[in-house]
């Protein structure tokens, strides 16, 4: 009896050793599960940070190709001290053209007037001929009544 009580007392300290050892089991899982629970939400903080970044990247990419573009375009227009240079020469060779168009138009003018003081000049000839005409036709007749008509 004593021998199976002794068994019993084995196997009872054996069980609670197992059970012991059950239970910081479960409490060395319960640690790992929060650890890896606290990893997880690190991931996913890690993760969402890194989204970020990507976003991020991804403006300074797109912001560097529209830099890159807007360069080419600005490279394929001259300096502004270029610009000035040729927007000055433009501008006298206006003033010079502005000089010879009022030249022309003065000419153009004093032609214009000639002209009509040449066609009033053939009109107040053309006048002046059609009045010698009845005049001479005038005459004419006046003379061709009076060797018509005899003189007493």
């Amino acid at each position: 009896m004593l021998s199976t009580l002794s068994q019993y007392e084995f196997s009872m300290g054996k069980t609670l050793l197992v059970y012991d050892m059950n239970l910081r089991e479960m409490e060395n899982y319960e640690k790992i599960y929060k650890k890896i629970e606290c990893s997880i939400a690190g991931a996913h903080e890690k993760i969402a940070e890194c989204k970020k970044q990507i976003l991020q990247a991804k403006r300074i990419r797109e912001n560097r190709q529209e830099y890159d573009a807007l360069a080419k375009v600005i490279q394929h227009h001259p300096d502004q001290h270029e610009t000035l240079k040729e927007l000055e020469s433009l501008g006298k060779e206006l003033e010079h053209l502005s000089h010879i168009k009022e030249s022309v138009e003065d000419k153009l003018e004093l032609g214009r007037k000639q002209f009509h003081v040449l066609l009033s000049t053939i009109h107040e000839l053309q006048q002046t001929l059609e009045n010698d005409e009845k005049l001479s036709e005038v005459e004419e007749a006046q003379e061709s009544t009076m060797e018509t008509d005899p003189k007493p």
